[in-house]
């Protein structure tokens, strides 16, 4: 199947893998992933102009494409159509976040009040200076922790909004989250140390 075509044998592809994953099937999520990237990607790159967040972005697109599947109404949009809008939603919200923290007199300040029940989420803030070496973290978890630490830090969510929108127990967010930020916090450490014995 052509990235580029939406064919209506391509689109009928794309709409049985969204019905699999109904059933929670995590290959037909992969499989429209890799379909799909490209023009989700591309989209998201030309209204975010930034690809670090672009990445957070696409990312959060097929979350909720996963989290939203059962909710998927092909009478309304094809399935590549329901994930460009999508993908245009959630990369408009974006911008809007990032405006707001740049235009705020000190973007820390309006990261760190945030409402996170998890205490440590400070000492991660000063920790992620350095965007790229959080970025290379972030992509060393695995989906599911990644996917819920985006949620918490990136979109603002509660846990307990995370644990409704993911159909997750919400202890089991809140472990997936305790356990993703001590391995982020290691990572980021260790980058620490690294660039200040480089120097």
């Amino acid at each position: 199947m052509s990235e580029r075509s939406d064919s209506p044998s391509d689109q009928a592809a794309l709409k049985a893998l969204v019905e699999r994953m109904r059933s929670r099937d995590e290959a037909a999520l992969g499989a429209l992933y890799d379909l799909t990237l490209g023009r989700v990607h591309g989209l998201v790159v030309r209204i975010v102009g930034d690809p670090m967040l672009a990445e957070e972005v696409v990312e959060d697109v097929y979350f909720a494409a996963w989290t939203q599947a059962a909710r998927y109404d092909a009478s309304r949009a094809a399935p590549l159509g329901w994930l460009l809008m999508m993908a245009r939603s959630r990369a408009l919200d974006a911008l809007r976040r990032r405006d707001e923290a740049m235009s705020h007199p000190e973007p820390t300040q309006l990261l760190a009040s945030e409402p996170h029940s998890d205490a440590s989420a400070p000492d991660l803030i000063d920790l992620a200076r350095d965007n790229r070496r959080l970025h290379e973290a972030l992509g060393r978890l695995d989906a599911v922790p990644r996917q819920l630490v985006a949620l918490s830090f990136f979109r603002g969510l509660s846990h307990e909004e995370i644990a409704n929108q993911a159909s997750l127990p919400l202890g089991t967010v809140k472990s997936h989250i305790r356990r993703a930020l001590a391995t982020l916090r290691g990572a980021l450490a260790a980058g620490v140390q690294e660039s200040a014995g480089a120097s």
